[in-house]
């Protein structure tokens, strides 16, 4: 607990924020069970390797039919990094470096949401162009996908407080002066396997249990709005329902990002356009 002339460290300030907002904020933003009461549940199909393949292609017809439009909300995500990347070195915050690109992968499915109304919009055969992506903000189910978005930023928040007792607790409190130390301290260290299996396995922990909950939860709120909770519970049980295949998805998120990150996190620019557009086809396929 903070006393007079104590300062938080970044877990203490993490979850003290998060439980401001969730008080502040969960007043406003609550899903109204009612407002769903009698609507079916959502049916979870089978799904296939061959369906991630077809996935991703049309991910990529999609890219290739907005072209600028797409790139020009692409660029938005490597531009985020970066200056996460400028905080971390101007506040000597370098352990914290790899928690904040790797929580990408946490909000991502959120943050796509604006890719998704462009390939449904798509689909019905409308006019897309980059403004198409805010219409998400005039969904009925708004409010369920901003408490999707808050559950998300709570798991990223609980990473980061994570990533950051794991880096105090192997290279200690003192934050390295340079980036050549940092190098040194993560990859030639006496700490270095604990700090990398670690923060690996622990971030590992966090993603998959984002992707569980919102692989076709964002998608399926935006398309149907049938409350947050039902949503949540359908995206679990496709993750359940086509383990292996999920599986699968999910490495090729993780191995797509990393690359998309070289060099400079330019290569996200076309990266996350692409994975977007195909996690829209892909809960196309998953919910009946």
């Amino acid at each position: 607990m903070a006393t007079e002339h104590h300062v938080e460290n970044p877990a203490e300030f993490v979850f003290e924020k998060l439980a401001w907002a969730a008080r502040d904020l969960g007043r406003v933003i609550v899903p109204h069970p009612e407002r769903h009461a009698g609507q079916a549940v959502p049916v979870v199909r089978r799904i296939t390797i061959a369906d991630l393949r077809e996935a991703l292609r049309q991910g990529v017809q999609d890219m290739g039919a907005f072209r600028d439009d797409v790139l020009f909300i692409g660029i938005i995500y490597p531009l985020a990094g970066l200056l996460l990347a400028r905080v971390a070195f101007s506040y000597q915050l370098l352990p914290m470096l790899f928690p904040l690109a790797s929580g990408f992968a946490i909000l991502g499915p959120v943050a796509a949401t604006g890719l998704y109304e462009m390939s449904r919009r798509r689909e019905q055969g409308e006019h897309v162009t980059w403004a198409t992506a805010f219409e998400a903000f005039k969904s009925p189910a708004i409010g369920s996908i901003v408490g999707m978005g808050l559950i998300l930023l709570a798991l990223f928040g609980l990473w980061l407080a994570a990533g950051y007792e794991i880096g105090l607790a192997t290279l200690g409190p003192a934050a390295p002066p340079t980036v050549r130390a940092f190098t040194h301290d993560v990859f030639w260290s006496n700490a270095s396997g604990a700090l990398i299996a670690g923060g690996v396995g622990v971030g590992f922990l966090f993603a998959a249990a984002a992707f569980a909950i919102s692989v076709v939860s964002v998608p399926l709120l935006l398309d149907r709005d049938v409350g947050l909770w039902v949503a949540i519970g359908t995206s679990i049980k496709a993750v359940m329902a086509n383990f292996g295949t999920m599986v699968v998805w999910g490495l090729i998120i993780a191995l797509s990002l990393a690359l998309g990150s070289l060099p400079a996190l330019v290569g996200l620019v076309f990266v996350v356009p692409v994975l977007g557009h195909a996690s829209w086809h892909l809960y196309k396929k998953l919910v009946a």
